[in-house]
C-alpha cells in the first residue's frame, strides 16, 4: 500500500475548487482505486492524505485529464506553492 501526500500553501479557494475537489476525490476512488482520501485544512495550510493500492494506480491518477487541469488550476489560482511526498506504507496498526 502507498500513500500520496500532499501539502499547499493556500493562496484563495472558491467555490469552482469546492466543487472540482469533490469531483476529482469520486474519480480517484471509483476509477483509480484510491481506498481512503483525507483532507483538512487550517489558516493557509492544505494537507491530504490518499491511500492506493499500488503505484501503478497512483501513475494512471496522475495522467488523469481532469486532474490534470485541476492541478494548472492549483498553480495558476488556489496555491502559493505545493509538495506531493509519495510513501510506501510499510506497517498500518489500529484497534
Amino acid at each position: 500500500m502507498y500513500v500520496v501526500i500532499f501539502t499547499a500553501n493556500i493562496k484563495e479557494l472558491d467555490q469552482h475548487y469546492i466543487s472540482l475537489a469533490d469531483t476529482l476525490r469520486q474519480r480517484a476512488i471509483e476509477i483509480y482505486g484510491c481506498t481512503e482520501f483525507i483532507s483538512t485544512s487550517q489558516s493557509k495550510r492544505e494537507v491530504a492524505l490518499s491511500y492506493w493500492p499500488s503505484l501503478e494506480s497512483i501513475k494512471r491518477w496522475k495522467a488523469d485529464e481532469l486532474h490534470l487541469e485541476a492541478q494548472e488550476l492549483g498553480k495558476l489560482s488556489w496555491y502559493r506553492g505545493y509538495r506531493v511526498q509519495v510513501c510506501e506504507v510499510l506497517h498500518s496498526y489500529s484497534d
